[in-house]
């Protein structure tokens, strides 16, 4: 597991602490919980960016490059 060390303006530190506090929570969990809510929140709009890219320009690919490669369980390719 990494670390980090973070600074915060003494406002934001009692900001947070306070809500922290309303939750139920110290600061470093409520830190890690917002952070580590907002990085799932990223891959998922990573993720569905990334499918609507497919689904709109795969054909494309596919007709530029070939279809993508199928591969069987033993690891030979189909395509």
């Amino acid at each position: 597991m990494k670390q980090l060390n973070v600074r915060l303006d003494d406002e934001v530190a009692v900001g947070l602490e306070q809500r922290a506090a309303a939750a139920g929570m110290t600061l470093p969990e409520y830190a890690r919980r917002i952070l580590t809510e907002d990085a799932d929140e990223q891959r998922a709009r990573f993720l569905t960016a990334a499918a609507h890219f497919s689904q709109d320009w795969g054909p494309a690919f596919e007709a530029a490059f070939g279809p993508y490669p199928v591969r069987e369980k033993d690891g030979r390719s189909v395509a």
